[in-house]
């Protein structure tokens, strides 16, 4: 991982850098880029030639391009139907570099993600969602930092379980929905597998933890069986975890 996707710059523009000789961030540009990506307001001197234009191109591109993407995206064309004209093949599923968080580092081929954010929780969604049918996908934790993973609508908050569009599982043994958040399954760590299940015509979203069946965690609500898609989702803190939705064999 290079040092500008640690700081959660989109593979484009890391790309970009490399294009322009930009190998390693400098000063100015590791402490502002982070800042600028995570919402914040920056301020910075320094001498000629220290890197501050990208210290703040990089950022506003992404943000921009963030935002752009976001307000052209629709919903009904990243749903898939089973066996309908909108399914998905399994090569255009991954985690999104446009639906995420600053924070959350994506890898090219969208199968791994990463923040380093102590403080802060940082979530991404799936680029394919569901309408119908039963769907699995897991994740695979890297280190012993926290994630949650689950499952959540458009409209949700990226963190995940903390409003009523979400529903996630944690690595504390917590379940959280409408930031509701209640002891469920085992706790998991570095090397656990974690499926996720969900069942849109019974209404039930369940996990797996190696394997092992974990019972049913959320019955959805009646409006949200069929009325609209769900999209796979993670939230990490200060972790990195990775994502199969099945372009390989699953290992639970």
């Amino acid at each position: 991982m290079s040092a500008f996707e640690e700081m959660g710059v989109m593979p484009e523009l890391i790309r970009a850098a490399d294009e322009l000789g930009w190998l390693l961030p400098t000063a100015v540009q590791a402490e502002a880029i982070p800042l600028v990506l995570g919402g914040g307001d920056v301020l910075a001197a320094a001498e000629t030639g220290s890197g501050k234009t990208g210290a703040f191109a990089l950022p506003v591109l992404q943000i921009a391009h963030e935002a752009i993407s976001e307000a052209n995206r629709s919903q009904q064309n990243t749903a898939a139907q089973p066996g309908g004209s909108a399914a998905a093949s399994l090569k255009d599923v991954k985690v999104s570099v446009e639906d995420r968080d600053a924070l959350l580092a994506v890898s090219p081929d969208g199968l791994k993600c990463q923040s380093r954010a102590q403080q802060k929780w940082s979530g991404g969604r799936a680029t394919v969602g569901v309408l119908q049918g039963r769907y699995y996908f897991e994740g695979t934790c890297c280190d012993e930092g926290l994630c949650r993973i689950g499952w959540s609508t458009k409209a949700a908050s990226l963190e995940l379980g903390t409003d009523k569009q979400s529903f996630g599982y944690g690595g504390t043994a917590k379940k959280s929905h409408a930031r509701q958040f209640d002891t469920y399954g085992a706790t998991y760590g570095q090397g656990d597998v974690i499926g996720c299940l969900l069942n849109i015509s019974s209404g039930e979203i369940s996990f797996t933890k190696n394997g092992q069946d974990l019972g049913v965690a959320f019955n959805l609500p009646q409006h949200m069986r069929g009325g609209c898609a769900f999209y796979p989702a993670v939230c990490l803190k200060n972790s990195e975890i990775d994502i199969n939705f099945g372009s390989k064999p699953f290992q639970s």
